[in-house]
């Protein structure tokens, strides 16, 4: 005779039970394999462009080590020690206005010209191929570029098309597909255009005190280890202390890009744990309506000798089974998504966009989906054990206790806490992944909460004279009731939409409604110091009207705060980007008319003592900076310690010219700058937008402008696709809140069956019925989204004001969103199912009765 281990045993029994189908495990299926494909195939992406950044860090940079700087070329002692490094690429960088010959339109573009040994890794791809003496050589007085199609497209241009970029043409000989080195250079707002150095310089852009920026670029070779890349820096450092260049190495090619490709990931993971979450309400009930439908199996067992522990395992080996098919399911998935975001963003990041498989991030999606599942089916597996079999044989007979036993409570905790310790882990940011677990936890009691407090409104509601409306709201409060299921499934769901939805609402108003009235329509960069008296006479004569407003601008380094070195600082988040790379800076000998002094006092009009700062007091205190601190700043290769004299309040929305750092005129004396000018045109004034840009293209071409409108175009575009990509991620919170809503309906159908007929043979039509359950659907929707609304409010709130610094406004088209969303999932879902409860005969339910 052979004896049987117990899980054994109960391994048989399950695998026997399940030949009959997964009926009423498809939601706890489909939520389980929604929530792995959304963590997992997020993770995978992740993991694919951080490990293509890392892996292909030489290419993306364009060499083992760049050498930025900003406003000035290396000076010959420089240049000599980086050509002893090893083989070197020059680039220059700057912004200016690529125009058409007869000055009929022109677009801004990112303006990128190399030498002769460009690329040193990857290659530069164009169409037609051609060599690169071919692309950018001189012809018949006109050197050679390449662009983007994008570029191409909005002036109306073909290869072989002539354009002028300051005083020089340009014939367009190819159209750029790839630049190797395109993602360390940062993505732009413009499209690129490339030349060549000699191209540039012989276009009069590249003056004293002109924004641009040089980068050399080293090829190491064999010998390009991270002890020799380590050692190199700190050579830099010790023999040029002033050099003031940003050195950059293959180890962190785009920094910017790595932490922006990590925050997005936990956002869109942590997006996809609220499905997950929201998707174990749904495994609870799924898990509870399987049991209620084995209720007679169940009593079969025990009567039969099964202990409760016999039972319960049986059954959590199904639900291991079905989760673990779930997770297989969401897997497959996960594994496909990486492929399909490589293919998507081919266009954007050709150098880091492919697939791969990950099995790190694959493993860590599925321990999530584990252990939600074994979250939420603990307490419903345990109460099954706790309920006799003469209970289990009277039909509708409650049975057991309501609270769950202690150790079935220590285990979901457990198991919760598990969840929560995973999620904190594996953050990128763990103060948001707390944020968000903290959250998540105040969510669910937060619903219970409302909840109940709806139950309980219903249960003490006046007496009702109509007969489905009295039936609806009896539905509300009886025991067994959809209210907790609906509450907790779509008001998660839908409060993360309301906050989305808010966010990106209130980004665009500030971008488009934000902008003052005496905004300025223009801005003017690169002006040179002996072209502003001409300068302003001709706009004088263009636009009357018009205010101009100019300021002397350079450009700077922090390098060092009271002494300490710029990245040994640590600051918040908010303000970190003041210590990275080149800021605009400018002197004045009065304060701005529109940023008033907070704090300190403004030096004399004919200050001659140490250098004096006037500091942004939003940014300066965020840096924890007081009057009386030093900055010291690295302008045109030159090392400038400020003492700060004062603080500014700077209303950054007004668009007018503004800096972080203002410094005393004597700091800068003799140091060659350019001018930075704003034009503001009266709302009704007969000025052209186009004959003012045309009129400055002709006489200054050296000279960008930039109408406001147009970047704030371009802002609004941006900000458009981010929050498309936000609601997208919500809509995914959303379809496991529709899921679960299904499974509710679905775990409460027997006992709406058994309602159903009594009523029905009471006396009670069809219609009665069907009018009764979509008052009761509607009452819940509407109690619900009441609910998200405030607690979506209140979110994007904190986020808007507290986080983002902005004004925060209530969307009136968010709320009609919102409620028209909730009305529709939850009648739509409920009388969906409803109506296959009122075909149900009659005779078999009340034989069982």
């Amino acid at each position: 005779m052979t004896v049987r281990s117990p899980l054994h045993l109960a391994l048989r029994f399950a695998l026997r039970e399940m030949r009959g189908g997964l009926s009423g495990f498809y939601v706890f299926l489909a939520c389980i394999a929604l929530g792995v494909a959304a963590i997992g195939g997020v993770l995978s992406v992740g993991a694919s462009l951080s490990s293509a950044v890392a892996t292909q860090g030489r290419s993306i940079l364009g060499g083992d080590m760049r050498f930025s700087l900003v406003q000035r070329q290396a000076k010959p002692e420089e240049r000599a020690w980086l050509d002893s490094l090893g083989r070197v690429a020059v680039s220059i960088s700057t912004r200016s206005m690529v125009r058409l010959p007869d000055n009929s339109d022109q677009s801004l573009a990112d303006v990128k010209a190399v030498d002769g040994s460009y690329p040193l890794y990857g290659t530069l791809k164009t169409t037609p191929a051609r060599p690169q003496d071919g692309l950018f050589g001189l012809e018949g007085g006109s050197y050679g570029a390449v662009a983007p199609q994008v570029l191409l497209d909005r002036l109306e241009l073909k290869p072989g098309d002539r354009v002028m970029l300051g005083r020089q043409s340009f014939t367009i000989r190819a159209v750029l597909e790839n630049e190797p080195d395109a993602l360390s250079d940062g993505i732009g707002f413009a499209p690129r255009f490339l030349v060549s150095i000699a191209g540039l310089k012989a276009s009069g852009l590249v003056q004293p005190g002109s924004l641009f920026q040089y980068r050399y670029k080293v090829a190491l070779g064999s010998d390009g280890g991270e002890a020799r890349l380590s050692a190199i820096r700190k050579q830099a450092e010790a023999r040029f202390p002033e050099a003031g260049w940003d050195i950059r190495t293959r180890l962190n090619a785009a920094p910017a890009l790595s932490d922006n490709i990590m925050r997005f990931s936990q956002f869109l993971s942590l997006v996809g744990l609220t499905s997950l979450v929201v998707g174990g309400v749904g495994v609870a009930n799924a898990v509870r309506a399987h049991l209620d439908g084995k209720r007679a199996v169940i009593a079969t067992l025990k009567c039969l000798g099964g202990s409760g522990r016999f039972v319960t395992a049986v059954y959590l080996v199904q639900i291991l089974i079905v989760a673990l098919a779930g997770m297989a399911i969401g897997i497959l998935f996960a594994i496909a998504i990486p492929y399909a975001a490589g293919a998507a963003l081919a266009g954007i990041l050709p150098q880091i966009a492919h697939g791969g498989l990950y099995p790190a991030a694959l493993g860590m999606a599925a321990l999530f989906g584990l252990l939600t599942t074994l979250a939420f089916a603990v307490l419903p597996l345990g109460r099954t054990r706790e309920i006799s079999p003469a209970a289990l044989f009277r039909v509708g007979a409650g049975g057991g206790r309501r609270l769950p036993r202690l150790l079935d409570a220590v285990l979901a905790g457990a198991f919760v806490l598990g969840l929560a310790a995973l999620a904190w882990a594996s953050a990128y940011d763990r103060q948001i992944a707390l944020v968000f677990i903290v959250a998540a936890a105040a969510a669910f009691l937060v619903l219970r909460a409302v909840a109940g407090a709806i139950e309980w409104l219903a249960r003490r509601s006046p007496q009702l004279r109509s007969t489905p409306l009295r039936l609806a709201v009896g539905n509300i409060h009886r025991p067994g009731s959809l209210t907790p299921s609906v509450v907790l499934s779509l008001g998660l769901g839908l409060t993360l939409l309301v906050t989305l939805a808010l966010i990106d609402g209130n980004l665009r108003r500030e971008i488009i409604g934000g902008i003052p009235g005496n905004a300025p329509s223009f801005f003017f960069v690169d002006i040179q110091d002996r072209q502003m008296p001409d300068f302003r006479a001709l706009l004088s004569n263009e636009a009357p009207a018009g205010r101009l407003a100019a300021v002397p601008m350079l450009r700077g380094r922090i390098v060092a705060v009271n002494g300490v070195e710029a990245s040994k600082v640590k600051a918040p988040s908010k303000v970190a980007w003041v210590l990275h790379g080149d800021r605009g800076i400018t002197y004045a000998d009065r304060a701005p008319e529109d940023a008033a002094v907070s704090e300190g006092k403004w030096w004399p009009k004919d200050y001659s003592g140490e250098p004096l700062v006037s500091f942004s007091k939003e940014e300066g205190q965020g840096l924890g900076l007081k009057l009386g601190d030093t900055v010291t700043v690295n302008v045109l290769g030159r090392n400038i310690t400020a003492r700060i004299a004062s603080f500014r309040t700077v209303k950054w929305q007004s668009l007018a010219i503004n800096f972080v750092m203002i410094f005393s005129p004597n700091t800068f004396t003799g140091a060659p700058h350019a001018w930075l000018a704003t034009l503001t045109l009266p709302r009704d004034g007969a000025a052209s937008d186009a004959a003012i840009m045309r009129a400055v293209a002709r006489a200054f071409p050296t000279v960008t402008a930039v109408r406001v409108k147009d970047a704030i175009d371009l802002m609004n575009r941006l900000v458009g696709q981010l929050g498309t990509a936000m609601r997208a991620a919500a809509a995914l919170a959303l379809v496991s809140s529709v899921l679960v809503l299904g499974g509710a309906l679905a775990a409460g159908n027997r006992a709406r069956v058994r309602d159903a007929v009594i009523l029905k043979t009471l006396g009670a039509t069809r219609r009665t019925l069907i009018v009764a359950y979509t008052l009761e659907y509607l009452l819940l929707a509407l109690a619900t989204a009441a609910f998200s609304l405030a607690a979506g409010a209140l979110a994007s709130w904190y986020v808007v004001t507290r986080i983002m610094g902005l004004s925060n406004a209530f969307l009136p088209q968010t709320v009609a969103m919102t409620i028209a969303v909730a009305v529709v999932v939850t009648v739509g879902v409920g009388l969906s199912g409803t109506w296959r409860v009122l075909g149900q005969k009659a005779a078999p339910v009340l034989r069982n009765l």
